[in-house]
């Protein structure tokens, strides 16, 4: 399952790359974007030709930023997760579902964008798999993704643009998949690690306070986990706590 992970990775590189450049995901074949020379098939194989090339294009001798082999990593590791921990009925539902939160929290990390197109396809297939697998009710879902989005609508009207556009229909479409209660754990746990990494690096002086850090990586890590084991955490907290 790990090595099927690493190459649906090396696609999401391909979705990650294209999207924001409104370029197609299928044509042409994949290419050095430094000298645009096609390649072939031992220099596509998963993290081993990274390696197996220093980290560079076998032509021009171009840097090929790591981020590829790391998309590639935490993809494998993803869906080994969701194969030993995810409920059999749900396990290609988290799979794609997981696919998508990695195009989307990437593109937003690099160029601080939710694309309007991804979100589309990720709300709709979350409807569709739903809707056939009947895990949630078609109303459930739709007020789920209501109350996402104007819960984060209020929080960016609040902020004065704490909150971007992207960031309220990324969570919307999270909804569609989750339902109401692990809609609202997402938002509670993209919060607790946004906030923690956004203190770290204040710490660290990484970053000012002035400096804006995108939301939806921290909206898809809470999606993650609220999809994997949202219930039992939300079991653990009432049964803690009441």
């Amino acid at each position: 399952m790990v090595l099927f992970g690493f190459c649906i990775g090396s696609f999401l590189n391909v979705c990650i790359y294209r999207l924001p450049r409104k370029q197609s995901i299928i044509l042409p074949a994949s290419y050095c974007p430094q000298c645009n020379t096609s390649l072939n098939f031992t220099e596509l194989i998963p993290i081993v030709s990274y390696l197996w090339q220093g980290g560079k294009c076998s032509y021009c001798k171009a840097s090929i930023s790591s981020r590829y082999m790391v998309v590639e990593i935490i993809t494998g590791m993803l869906f080994l997760t969701c194969f030993y921990y995810a409920a059999s009925n749900n396990f290609i539902k988290l799979l794609v579902f997981n696919s998508f939160l990695m195009i989307i929290a990437f593109i937003d990390y690099d160029h601080k964008l939710i694309l309007d197109n991804v979100l589309i396809w990720f709300s709709i297939t979350g409807l569709v798999i739903n809707f056939y697998s009947g895990d949630l009710p078609l109303f459930e879902m739709l007020s789920a993704g209501m109350a996402g989005g104007i819960a984060l609508l209020l929080i960016a009207i609040l902020t004065k643009g704490g909150m971007g556009d992207g960031d309220i229909k990324f969570i919307a479409a999270v909804g569609l998949w989750l339902g109401l209660k692990l809609t609202i754990l997402t938002l509670f746990l993209a919060f607790i690690t946004g906030g923690t990494v956004s203190l770290l690096l204040l710490a660290a002086k990484r970053i000012s306070r002035k400096d804006f850090i995108p939301f939806g990586p921290f909206i898809a890590i809470g999606a993650f986990v609220s999809a994997l084991c949202g219930e039992v955490i939300i079991q653990w907290y009432l049964q803690s706590f009441r």
